[in-house]
């Protein structure tokens, strides 16, 4: 339920939509998968558009898929919660975690985006290399598919945020703007009930803005014609720019970050900034516009 009570916002969403025993099906969940179907339908249109080996790239987005739901995973846990994992190496792998004698089926509780996005630049990193006939064939293929998956994946993050406000999980500073959130879902605890950023929302708005814009350059300004780096460098700026400034206004997510001048979130940002800025400067500089041609229909 949500209520406005003076000028700030009472949220009070349960984060579990139904439950089945032990087995619950949350906001998150579902927005997720939300996020990856919009996400493989936008990647559909691009395909039919430029005449892509359907079958093929349907492939590479189911991989895609698994490969960013794993690297979401270990991300989380190799970055923010190895402390615990280290002992407990089963429920990376697994969607129970365990209470004493019993196991209780929770889903993957903790993903971390940076380890999604290590994970996409690998797998497409690999199948570039398998779908081509050379380095100069493999560079063109990795810099083509980023450039259009970089299209798509907007909207899936934009969702994921959504998923996390449903689930009143990273929130923001205590704040005294009219739009500040008080989390009611987190009664109980030190983080209610003052009135906070909506760190979650900020990120959502942005990346849905982003995914306009891409979709806009690629289907009515460029008309499918990407210079090489253009839309992958797009993303990764304005993406981990974005995080890394709406940090400061976020509450830390782990107790060791407490005393850290840049939190993790913000460190693990300044590379994919950086790779941002130079897929933007290539493909200033380069212009190319490659198509890969290894995957494309063959003639009948």
């Amino acid at each position: 339920m949500i209520i406005m009570i003076l000028n700030y916002i009472t949220w009070d969403i349960d984060p579990i939509i139904f439950s089945f025993g032990s087995v619950r099906v949350g906001w998150y969940g579902l927005l997720l998968a939300g996020g990856f179907l919009l996400a493989y339908t936008v990647l559909q249109k691009i395909v039919k558009n430029e005449k892509v080996n359907p079958a093929l790239i349907d492939k590479f987005a189911i991989f895609t898929i698994v490969w960013t739901i794993v690297g979401l995973r270990l991300g989380h846990c190799l970055f923010y919660d190895w402390a615990y994992f280290k002992d407990h190496i089963l429920e990376i792998f697994i969607p129970f975690v365990q209470r004493g004698n019993n196991w209780e089926f929770t889903g993957f509780a903790g993903l971390a985006s940076h380890g999604g996005t290590i994970a996409i630049i690998l797998y497409v990193l690999y199948f570039a290399k398998k779908h081509s006939k050379n380095i100069s064939g493999m560079f063109d293929n990795l810099l083509w598919l980023l450039d259009r998956l970089a299209i798509a994946i907007p909207v899936a993050a934009a969702l994921v945020r959504c998923g996390n406000l449903m689930n009143s999980e990273i929130i923001g500073t205590v704040t005294t703007m009219p739009w500040g959130f008080i989390f009611m879902q987190l009664e109980g605890t030190s983080e209610c009930c003052d009135p906070r950023h909506p760190s979650q929302l900020y990120e959502a708005l942005v990346y849905f803005s982003l995914f306009a814009y891409q979709m806009w350059y690629y289907f009515k300004y460029s008309k499918g014609s990407i210079p090489a780096g253009r839309s992958v460098g797009t993303l990764l700026t304005v993406i981990f720019t974005f995080r890394f400034f709406v940090e400061f206004i976020k509450e830390s997510q782990v107790a060791f970050e407490n005393n850290m001048v840049l939190d993790m979130g913000q460190w693990l940002s300044i590379p994919f900034i950086l790779l941002g800025i130079a897929f933007l400067y290539y493909s200033f500089a380069k212009k190319r516009y490659p198509y890969i041609t290894d995957l494309s229909k063959k003639k009948k």
